[in-house]
């Protein structure tokens, strides 16, 4: 998931328009609690167009050098919060915005406690209704950078779902909840403060609509909870939490010149933390430099070279490079097999024989492409993987900042635990490459266990890769010397993606092997 839907990756376009802020109210419908991602798209009924892509948060040594911008949003039950937060995501225009509930984070009940929320006797506005010890910890991870689950509450159970939701890739994450200051902890986290203040009359008349209509809840029940809960805690534990806000918002989502002051900050606090790449300084960085160990290039056999001369060639028609490619993947990958651990066993033979042999040592593999000449590569590694999960990353340059840009991932659950095989046809500058070693690290992937796989590199490419991360194990088939102004590898093998699906690249983009290796 991973904020990121099925749908298949056809087309792409470099921005959106801003999106002014309106009066129009939203109503919140939901029996469950919300948080999620969602990258810039547009739907068709063919495609998805995605829009906007995530700039490095890392800098040339692999290392996060920016933390997400969080804003906490504070405010009784029903005050708007949640119209507030997407009123300030649509004027933001950024890509990569996490909303992250508090609701997500109530704690779950006992027996006993179900009991008394059926019949309205449980007090879930009191601070020791939520689990602040895990809410602390995901938000902290989230603001870090990392892939985090977040565990869905059913308000109708009273319990948390079996599958919780993975969030990952925040530029700015938007926190809302009702006891969102309660806690020195979370104040910490928070780098933007809004109290939401709403007038209590109407929150009472939104919370029995909300109540009645989602919930399933009767009239009597919801104004016995609110006199006897909602309204003291509001008034002993969110009222007096206005003190610690920089920003009071009457009104709620009504409030536009107060969104417009939100807006205008956070895009000044974003701009400070930029920081742009140099991709001709990363060129000369580790000029001269011997190849790392971690490197391993197969051996140039007659057989190689030979299809090495096929795929080159200008003149290869597109049947046999497609074919030659294929012939050099499937060797690439059984040689990249041989690289992981292995440990000792022994099976018997038909013949009641023993063989000492050997079996990997590990839970599993699991394949990720980089879009899209790196999926050219996952048919070889089925044939040779049986049942291997995938995965997907797209990467694009900013032809505006010359900066490499996600897009789009889709990694299988639990990957933290595998070993995988990270696959481009080529890698020139290693920008791409970079990226999408720094995703596999955000999700707890080791970087120990993870194999980057290229038919073709250039030196350049293979020492910014070493260099950032020096325990990815690097394999290919070649490497060239040189990459030139354009970053085009030289002798090269010309634009993969384009010879091998016959297709000419539009002149404003450029696909992950060529140019930034995008």
């Amino acid at each position: 998931e991973n904020g990121s839907g099925d749908d298949s990756l056809d087309g792409l376009s470099n921005r959106v328009h801003r999106c002014p802020l309106t009066p129009s109210l939203s109503p919140r419908k939901r029996t469950t609690s919300q948080s999620k991602t969602e990258p810039p798209l547009l739907r068709t009924n063919k495609r998805t167009i995605y829009t906007a892509g995530r700039p490095p948060w890392y800098n040339v040594t692999g290392t996060t050098f920016k933390e997400a911008f969080v804003i906490g949003l504070c405010g009784g039950s029903a005050s708007g919060k949640t119209t507030v937060a997407n009123k300030i995501i649509e004027a933001l225009d950024v890509p990569w915005v996490v909303l992250l509930s508090m609701d997500s984070f109530y704690k779950v009940l006992n027996k006993e406690e179900q009991e008394l929320a059926a019949k309205n006797e449980y007090n879930f506005d009191h601070p020791d209704a939520f689990d602040f010890e895990l809410l602390v910890t995901v938000l902290r991870k989230l603001k870090k950078g990392k892939s985090i689950k977040v565990p869905v509450y059913d308000f109708t159970s009273h319990c948390r779902r079996k599958e919780w939701k993975t969030v990952y890739g925040a530029n700015v994450v938007i926190f809302e909840g009702i006891l969102a200051f309660a806690n020195k902890e979370l104040l910490k986290l928070l780098d933007m403060k809004v109290f939401v203040d709403t007038d209590s009359d109407i929150r009472l008349i939104r919370r029995l609509k909300r109540d009645i209509s989602q919930r399933g809840r009767d009239i009597s029940g919801i104004i016995k909870q609110y006199n006897k809960f909602v309204k003291p805690a509001f008034e002993q534990y969110i009222e007096p939490t206005v003190q610690v806000a920089d920003i009071v918002v009457p009104r709620g989502g009504e409030n536009f010149v107060a969104l417009d002051l939100i807006v205008q900050h956070v895009h000044s606090q974003l701009e400070k933390r930029k920081l742009r790449w140099d991709m001709s300084a990363l060129a000369s960085a580790h000029q001269g430099q011997p190849l790392p160990k971690t490197l391993s290039v197969m051996e140039s056999t007659p057989q190689v070279r030979g299809m090495h001369t096929i795929i080159r060639n200008k003149e290869t028609n597109r049947d046999e490079f497609i074919f030659y490619s294929k012939r050099l993947m499937r060797l690439l990958i059984e040689h990249a097999l041989s690289f992981l651990p292995l440990k000792p066993v022994s099976v018997e033979t038909p013949q009641g024989g023993v063989y000492e042999g050997k079996r990997l040592s590990g839970n599993r593999i699991t394949g990720v492409s980089i879009l899209r000449a790196g999926e050219t590569m996952e048919q070889a590694l089925m044939a040779v993987c049986k049942d291997i999960r995938l995965g997907k990353i797209l990467i694009q340059t900013n032809h505006d900042t010359g900066e490499p840009e996600l897009h789009y991932l889709r990694l299988p659950k639990d990957i933290s635990e595998d070993y995988v095989i990270l696959m481009d046809s080529t890698v020139s500058t290693g920008a791409a490459a970079l990226m999408a070693v720094r995703v596999l690290l955000d999700h707890d992937v080791a970087e120990d266990k993870i194999f980057l796989l290229s038919l073709l590199m250039a030196e350049m490419g293979v020492h910014s890769v070493a260099y950032a991360f020096p325990k990815v194990r690097i394999i290919t088939t070649a490497v060239d010397k040189e990459v030139n102004d354009q970053f085009h590898i030289i002798p090269g093998i010309g634009n993969f993606g384009d010879r091998y699906f016959g297709t000419d690249a539009p002149s404003d983009w450029c696909e992950s092997d060529e140019g930034m290796d995008f």
